[in-house]
């Protein structure tokens, strides 16, 4: 046997040994989520802070505000200040060997859209919670993630590091991040914050948005995890309405502190601030990674632009106050004390033996997050009697984003290992079949997609050498099972008909090839749903025309500092209307709805009850409908509720994702599904109240599989005025 088999088969007996090979797609029950607590109390934090910073001369309080060896916090022994490290990302911990060799190994879980298409909040607090053992495992004080800007255009390099398009779904799937991450001693850093919605030239991105949008779309999984107990926020790159966000006093000070309530560390972006008055003015606490970057021609032309190298000149010039050097330094401080991080080691090595629980945990993401797109004539599950051909871009290479969240991981499973595994010697692997080779095979499967990275867009339509290829392989054989490897959507409208069955298993981690080949072999049901709207065009997208016709989407890191390329103004004239809103209030018709997902076994919705038909600002209605598998497979079904506001004086999208459950199910099983709406569930933000406003009138509740395949409908009415 060689020693790929022997990889594989330790892998899969190290799952076996941790109870990780079942299907079953259950919560454990005992899960509810609560918001994070610091250990120390921000008043008492507040006192020890003031005390420290009482006895810090004044250039120690400057070196303190802006980084050190690009990812550290700076510390000083003589203050009883520790030096705390930050580590990118969302999907697990990368691994920088050059600044820090504390961690060997890290899992490489699937990534964070994977993980929203699993609607499973329960799992995103447990996905949080290893990756913020191994923080600590690694003695990282700081994860520089969850990621949540949201899913605006397809194109966007970061989307795979994101939750999606729909802020309701990416709050409740934040909140729980953030508590996981933070229940191990580890802060949490919400980011990008605002509007870092694509990647061409982030930096010279100016977002123009108005008010409303801001609230109801943008900022609305950052005040979750604000709420969750978040203790950071790093800043984007771009500009929103004119200004550079990490010195924007609008967007730190006016809507993150004021508006939205966040009291905790607030950090930069890596090199995103460039006038230092502005950026000490702003509201920021930390300006990151503190230096400049010697030799780059950016910081050439314009010279040593840090808050650190220029807060004594502005001090001495009368533009800024010690008041606001004393902030800025305090809240640093006050942060890793009510963290409890002056007072314990960050490092605790014994969360290293977690690790085999960590792959168990990525590996069940992988198994709820993959989504089955289509399967016409049931082609799938592939029996075990089947001549399988296996050809495509990721048959041995794992695919994965690339940039800050990259994770190599280990013990790294690749298609072609995992099938192997499963079907044994009916899988021949073909890198570029014959005419023969297609149309002798009972079943192709073909994989396809993207790399995607930060720095850079990509664009929605694959390469014509690639779709040429997908054409010809479906011409000879219909019955080819295309898996799409991407972090979001792509084109694949000219043969999506064509093909017997489409499974998007994004970016899935270093073993989510076992979850992906379970899934070809029935042994898991797919329960994954799209957190996105997959479009026919990309000239239907809210987004489309952000960028200058016949632009290069692929400008690199070389470009990615060019803070002298002309700035690109994008209004989003869409609004409120971002993705399925959009779809939906416009009439387009999209190739894959936003909250769509096949199962190899069937629900029927029946029995809606809502506990009101009228109610007032003060009451909870609550929602109430039976689910039943009518299949003969087990499996898990995420029910969703959406509102419609039927008359509005303003403009409302067609419906609204105001609530989802997801329900296990063995066959003939029945349960009863309760999900509770408030006042909030049925509101817009009013800029005129500078609050949210929930017109009195008459709602319809939306029970569905998905926003298109709606199974119920009630009607409630708001009877009092507010």
């Amino acid at each position: 046997m060689n020693k790929v088999n022997f990889t594989l088969i330790g892998v899969i007996f190290m799952l076996i040994f941790t109870n990780i090979t079942y299907s079953k797609s259950k919560a454990s029950g005992d899960y509810k989520y609560s918001p994070f607590n610091p250990p120390i109390s921000y008043e008492e934090a507040t006192k020890r802070a003031e005390q420290i910073l009482s006895k810090m001369s004044l250039d120690d309080k400057i070196q303190l505000l802006g980084g050190h060896k690009l990812f550290y916090v700076k510390g000083f022994k003589k203050y009883g200040i520790p030096e705390f490290y930050m580590s990118d990302a969302t999907q697990g911990v990368h691994i920088r060997k050059i600044v820090s060799k504390k961690l060997r190994k890290s899992v490489a879980f699937p990534s964070p859209i994977c993980l929203s298409s699993t609607w499973n909040p329960e799992l995103a607090y447990k996905y949080a919670k290893s990756i913020g053992e191994e923080c600590r495992a690694g003695g990282i004080a700081v994860l520089l993630g969850p990621g949540m800007n949201i899913y605006r255009i397809s194109q966007n390099g970061r989307n795979f590091e994101y939750f999606g398009e729909d802020p309701y779904l990416a709050a409740r799937m934040i909140e729980n991040y953030v508590v996981g991450v933070q229940s191990t001693g580890t802060i949490a850093t919400l980011k990008h914050f605002v509007c870092n919605n694509n990647e061409y030239h982030r930096r010279t991105t100016n977002v123009i948005v108005d008010e409303r949008s801001l609230f109801e779309i943008y900022t609305y999984p950052f005040k979750a995890g604000i709420d969750a107990g978040a203790m950071a926020v790093m800043t984007a790159y771009n500009k929103v309405n004119g200004e550079w966000c990490g010195q924007s006093k609008f967007v730190v000070d006016c809507l993150l502190r004021k508006k939205l309530g966040f009291k905790w560390l607030v950090m930069s972006d890596w090199w995103s601030t460039w006038d230092p008055e502005k950026t000490i003015k702003s509201g920021i606490d930390l300006e990151m990674p503190g230096d400049i970057l010697d030799g780059h021609p950016v910081f050439d032309r314009i010279g040593d632009i840090t808050v650190k190298s220029n807060t004594k000149r502005l001090l001495k010039e009368g533009k800024i106050t010690e008041n606001g050097i004393n902030r800025m330094a305090k809240n640093i401080i006050r942060t890793f004390i009510a963290m409890g991080l002056y007072d314990r080691p960050v490092m605790e090595k014994k969360f290293l033996k977690n690790f085999p629980i960590h792959e168990k945990i990525a590996l069940q993401t992988a198994r709820e997050g993959i989504v089955l797109l289509k399967n016409k004539n049931n082609i799938l599950p592939i029996n075990s009697s089947k001549k399988i051909l296996l050809t495509g871009k990721f048959v041995r290479k794992i695919p994965h984003g690339e940039g800050s969240a990259y994770v190599k991981g280990y013990n790294r499973i690749s298609l072609i290992k995992a099938l192997k595994s499963e079907f044994g010697r009916k899988i021949k692997y073909k890198k570029n079949p014959s005419d023969k080779h297609i149309i002798n095979s009972d079943v192709v499967i073909l994989c396809i997609g993207t790399i995607d990275s930060e720095g850079k867009d990509r664009p929605f339509e694959l390469p014509e050498e690639i779709e040429k290829n997908i054409k010809r392989i479906v011409s000879l054989n219909p019955n080819t099972v295309v898996i799409v490897n991407s972090g979001g959507g792509i084109k694949m409208t000219d043969w999506a008909d064509k093909v017997g069955a489409i499974i998007y298993a994004w970016y899935p981690g270093q073993i989510g090839n076992i979850a992906l080949a379970e899934i070809l072999a029935g042994k898991v049901n797919p329960s994954g749903k799209l957190p996105i709207t997959i479009e026919k065009d990309f000239k239907d997208s809210p987004g489309y025309g952000y960028i200058p016709e016949g632009t290069d989407l692929n400008t690199g890191w070389g470009e990615d500092f060019n803070i002298f390329f002309e700035v690109n103004n994008i209004e989003y004239k869409e609004g409120i209307l971002v993705g399925y809103r959009w779809y939906d209030t416009k009439g387009i018709e999209p190739l894959f709805p936003f909250g769509h997902g096949l199962s190899y076994t069937t629900f029927e919705y029946r029995n809606l009850e809502l506990s009101k038909s009228k109610f007032t600002s003060k009451d909870t209605v609550t929602v109430k409908f039976n689910l039943t598998n009518t299949g003969k497979m087990a499996g898990a079904e995420v029910t969703q509720l959406y509102v419609r506001d039927i008359e509005s004086k303003v403009l409302r999208p067609v419906k609204e994702l105001k609530g989802f459950k997801k329900v296990y199910l063995e066959p003939a099983e029945t349960k009863q599904v309760e999900i509770k709406l408030t006042k909030r569930d049925f509101s817009y933000w009013d800029p005129d109240k500078k609050d949210w406003y929930a017109e009195p009138g008459e709602f319809e509740i939306l029970i569905g599989s998905s926003s298109k395949d709606i199974r119920l409908k009630g009607k409630v009415t708001l009877v009092e005025k507010n």
